[in-house]
C-alpha cells in the first residue's frame, strides 16, 4: 500500500467516523473468513458497518472526530463496528461476541463519550430505536382504544336491553308458550 492509498484510506475512515454516533472497538483473533463474513452481514443488516483496521492509520483517522479519545484502544488485531444508530453496532457485535469467543470487545464510544467494554455491553442491552418507536406508538394508541371501548359500552348495553325486551314482548304475545 503506497502513501496515496494510505492517505485515501485515512480520509475515507475519517469521513465515515464523522457521521457516526456509535463505535465499538474489538480485537478479533482467530476469526476465519466465514465467521468474519457472517459478522459483516449481520452488522450490515442492522444498518452499521464493520471494518478491520490498521492501527496507525485508524489513529490518524480518529484525529478531529468525536472518537479521538479512543486512540489508545488501537493495539493488536483491531476491528471496528460503527453506525449512525446509537445502538445498532453495539447490539450486533455484542451478540456475536457472546456466541464466538474469538471476538473480544475492548471498548467504544457513543456520541464522543468513551465507553469501556461493560459500557458497550450495557448499551447493547437497551432497546433499539425501532423498538422504542413501536412502544411509543402502542402507548399513544392505548388510550384511544380504551376510549372507543368505553363509548361503545352504553350502546351495546342498550342493544341488549332492547333485544331482551323484544324477546319478552314476543313471549307475552305468544300464549302458546
Amino acid at each position: 500500500m503506497d502513501r496515496a492509498q494510505k492517505q485515501q484510506l485515512v480520509e475515507t475512515l475519517q469521513q465515515d467516523l464523522g457521521d457516526t454516533v456509535c463505535m465499538v472497538v474489538t480485537h478479533q483473533t482467530g476469526l476465519n473468513v466465514a465467521e468474519v463474513t457472517q459478522l459483516r452481514r449481520q452488522v450490515r443488516s442492522a444498518g452499521a458497518r464493520f471494518r478491520v483496521t490498521k492501527n496507525r492509520l485508524a489513529r490518524r483517522a480518529l484525529a478531529g472526530t468525536p472518537f479521538e479519545t479512543l486512540a489508545p484502544l488501537f493495539t493488536g488485531p483491531t476491528a471496528i463496528a460503527f453506525s449512525r444508530d446509537p445502538i445498532a453496532a453495539a447490539k450486533v457485535v455484542v451478540e456475536f461476541a457472546n456466541r464466538n469467543n474469538k471476538l473480544t470487545i475492548i471498548g467504544g464510544g457513543l456520541a464522543g463519550r468513551p465507553l469501556d467494554a461493560a459500557g458497550v455491553k450495557e448499551l447493547a442491552s437497551l432497546p433499539s430505536l425501532d423498538e422504542l418507536r413501536g412502544r411509543l406508538i402502542g402507548l399513544l394508541q392505548a388510550p384511544a382504544a380504551r376510549l372507543a371501548t368505553v363509548l361503545q359500552a352504553p350502546a351495546a348495553q342498550l342493544a341488549r336491553v332492547l333485544a331482551a325486551y323484544a324477546e319478552g314482548s314476543s313471549e307475552a304475545a305468544d300464549p302458546a308458550q
